[in-house]
């Protein structure tokens, strides 16, 4: 017997729906007992980006996270005297990156659940010289306003980027950080795009005052947010 989608979809009504319209936010969120934020200071040359979190059995919550450093020994260093984790590990390295598995301890804030709780979803979330750089959507501004309440709350800084609304019409609105486009104007001023190319990553990073690890992080977001508008 074929079921149709239609009527299958006519038999599933009770599910909530969030899928229309909302608001998309970036946000540098900053505070000195953020999750990993101590490490973020001692070494504020390194790129970090949360791969995945994991609760085990007895409680504890395991962090992945990929990172790109000048030098990962002062990133490991400081690590080891982060309040914020416990128990770093080097997961695995590649030739550009390594990968990191921390343990949250009790003193570190954090604002993933809090996220979640106020029905927003985690669409982007990396360091920045600031603490940390996330871009969430909320299905309403009331939702929005919920999530600015619990970090106000806990002293947590929120600085917004940007704000824009997202609806059927407008899914595809190209949303890029200050930083971002600064990056690809010079980038493109420069000849970074050109084959061969006029200018490197390590004479951008000279050229912005950052480093190595932060122009191309900054350069991976900015491409992937204009393929994203252009593809989707």
């Amino acid at each position: 017997m074929s079921i149709e989608i239609a009527d299958y979809e006519d038999e599933h009504t009770g599910v909530r729906s969030q899928a229309d319209g909302g608001i998309v936010t970036q946000l540098r969120l900053d505070h000195a007992s953020l999750f990993l934020r101590p490490t973020l200071r001692r070494v504020p040359d390194v790129s970090v980006d949360p791969e995945y979190w994991t609760t085990v059995g007895t409680g504890r919550t395991l962090v992945f996270c990929s990172v790109r450093a000048d030098s990962f020994e002062r990133f490991e260093n400081a690590l080891e005297i982060d309040p914020t984790i416990t128990d770093p590990v080097l997961a695995d390295r590649y030739t550009d990156r390594r990968v990191y598995r921390v343990e949250l301890t009790e003193r570190a804030v954090t604002f993933i659940a809090a996220t979640a709780e106020s029905d927003g979803r985690l669409l982007d979330l990396s360091s920045c010289r600031d603490g940390w750089c996330v871009q969430l959507q909320f299905p309403s501004r009331d939702d929005l306003v919920e999530f600015n309440q619990y970090c106000r709350d806990r002293d947590v800084s929120v600085t917004v980027d940007h704000l824009r609304l997202s609806d059927d019409e407008d899914d595809c609105v190209v949303a890029l950080t200050e930083k971002q486009q600064e990056l690809l104007a010079v980038a493109h001023e420069e000849g970074y795009f050109d084959v061969p190319r006029g200018i490197s990553q390590d004479e951008l990073a000279d050229r912005l005052g950052v480093s190595k690890s932060a122009v191309s992080q900054r350069l991976r977001r900015a491409i992937g947010e204009l393929c994203e508008s252009k593809l989707c």
